[in-house]
């Protein structure tokens, strides 16, 4: 059994269908990716799997226990935490009470130390910037701020929705840098990313959502060299 499976999920918007029968998974130590348009239906998917949304039908099962009967706060107590996309880092506290707060639901002092110097050793400006407020760093480092944050609650499955967004070139290089790091400390990740080039040079398997649906799956490097993903989400002619 996958760490993290997925089984015909239907979510709506309203009348509208957002998610058609959804499935995928996602096994222990791997980094998948879930890659699409815009309105895809990328971020409803990890709003559903971490609670924020509620399917109408389908499973989800994190280790065999299925997910869809518990409020959001409960599953992240259970280990799936998600970096939203925007960040969303509390501006008005520093980046160490940020982090710790990424620790509330952690209990063993010690586990905690260690995450944080994990967090630390990946991402030496946030030690540099601890006592600097959260709304006063570059958006880099704010991105950089919300993925230690997710590392504190010491997660199963980690959710990365979108981190490249807004970021200069030479920035996404160095998150996308640091999400290998992570993924090298043990991690294991599901990341959605509009830029299909640098998701698939990161993730091991890949996912392509097309309105609501999956249109394809297959590992990386099959996909990087898609006829019709080289097209339609790299850009090539």
């Amino acid at each position: 059994m996958a760490l993290l499976e997925v089984k015909n999920i239907n979510v709506y918007y309203g009348k509208i269908h957002a998610l058609k029968d959804l499935s995928l998974n996602v096994d222990k130590g791997e980094i998948v990716t879930l890659i699409g348009a815009n309105g895809a239906g990328k971020s409803t998917t990890l709003k559903t799997l971490s609670g924020i949304l509620k399917p109408r039908s389908g499973s989800v099962q994190l280790e065999g226990d299925e997910l869809t009967r518990y409020p959001a706060h409960q599953i992240v107590t259970r280990g799936m935490i998600h970096v939203p996309e925007g960040r969303r880092i509390f501006g008005r506290l520093t980046v160490q009470e940020n982090l710790e707060m990424g620790a509330f639901t952690v209990k063993n002092e010690q586990l905690n130390r260690t995450n944080l110097t994990k967090v630390f050793d990946i991402f030496p400006r946030l030690k540099e910037r601890r006592k600097q407020l959260g709304g006063t760093l570059s958006g880099g480092e704010q991105q950089m701020l919300a993925m230690g944050r997710a590392m504190m609650s010491n997660p199963k499955v980690l959710f990365l929705d979108e981190p490249s967004m807004g970021l200069a070139p030479v920035l996404v290089d160095s998150i996308f840098e640091n999400v290998r790091q992570m993924h090298a400390s043990g991690m294991t990740i599901l990341l959605v990313e509009q830029n299909a080039r640098i998701a698939l040079q990161v993730a091991s398997r890949g996912y392509v959502l097309q309105t609501g649906s999956i249109a394809l799956a297959d590992t990386a490097a099959n996909l990087q060299t898609n006829e019709m993903v080289r097209k339609v989400y790299m850009g090539e002619a």
